[in-house]
């Protein structure tokens, strides 16, 4: 039940945990900071139809059925509704996710309203120019909006035309989950991956620049843990093969965040490939540094480098 005392805070975003991702761990961690300081409620998008209700962690999350998907994005017109059924003192929209936005717009809240601005819409370029006029909306209407590092504020378009009610909060993680060690699950992994061990982390998708690495791991003398799942793994298992390295690459899918801390502590440098600005932070920097590791990564135009 609804404690009448509290903050009523609601966050839309695209997706929770077990899903993985970058904006998603970062939702995680902020609500787990938040969930006994205000009344929070999450609203995310589900991966199939069905509209689910549950407690994660001790943060009450819906995920609002699916109905269909445009440029990789959820189509969920249930989040209309429940927007405005929450009737939310603070909606704190997670942006990219167009069709968030324009269901906040549909909804009538009239509470007040903050964006987190993760990232330009780089790859959508149609969808973008679409979208524009509903995104340039919301912004007006925001309260604040939050930028994650000087950087992106710097360098993103959208953002210069709302730069007077942009604040610069990075994020954050749990370093204690990171930094304590598991001995024995460390000493199994660099039993069975030896020395040299390079780490990376993420999506399998275009922007992380993994086939980058790959490549770069036939002059390197040493074992790429590639950690992640995504569209790319068949391509970039059979590149590793074509190359000769299949031997010293090695896929190993997701792995949730409560296990990966051994992975970091049993590697000896973290490499971030990402070549676009969708990398617009690289939260896994932070992971990686949490555990002691020296970072490699590449010197994009966003808020990578100001990362590491």
């Amino acid at each position: 039940m609804s404690d009448p005392r509290k903050l009523r805070v609601l966050h839309v975003g695209k997706f929770y945990p077990p899903y993985m991702g970058g904006i998603e761990t970062h939702l995680q961690n902020l609500c787990n900071e938040l969930r006994d300081l205000v009344d929070l409620k999450v609203l995310v998008s589900n991966s199939s139809t069905q509209t689910i209700e549950e407690t994660v962690e001790g943060v009450s999350v819906t995920r609002v059925g699916t109905r269909a998907t445009l440029s990789a994005a959820p189509i969920s017109p249930g989040l209309v509704s429940r927007i405005r059924r929450e009737a939310a003192d603070i909606v704190h929209l997670h942006h990219p996710n167009p069709i968030a936005v324009m269901a906040y717009l549909m909804s009538g809240h009239r509470g007040k309203m903050v964006i987190t601005y993760h990232s330009d819409i780089v790859r959508q370029k149609a969808l973008g120019r679409v979208f524009q006029p509903f995104l340039d909306r919301s912004l007006a209407w925001a309260d604040a909006i939050i930028a994650t590092s000087p950087n992106y504020l710097a360098t993103s378009a959208v953002l210069q035309a709302h730069r007077d009610r942009c604040e610069v909060l990075p994020y954050g993680i749990p370093v204690e989950q990171f930094a304590n060690r598991d001995e024995a699950a460390i000493a199994r992994l660099r039993e069975r991956y030896g020395s040299r061990v390079v780490i990376t982390v993420g999506r399998l998708i275009y922007y992380k620049g993994f086939d980058v690495l790959v490549r770069a791991m036939k002059d390197v003398n040493g074992t790429l843990l590639v950690v992640g799942d995504g569209p790319l793994r068949a391509e970039l298992e059979a590149q590793a093969l074509s190359l000769g390295i299949s031997d010293r690459v090695h896929f190993l899918g997701e792995i949730h965040n409560r296990d990966i801390a051994a992975y970091y502590h049993a590697s000896d440098v973290f490499a971030l490939a990402s070549v676009a600005r969708s990398e617009a932070f690289g939260i896994v920097q932070l992971e990686a540094m949490a555990c002691g590791l020296p970072v490699v990564n590449t010197g994009l135009d966003s808020g990578v480098p100001f990362v590491s």
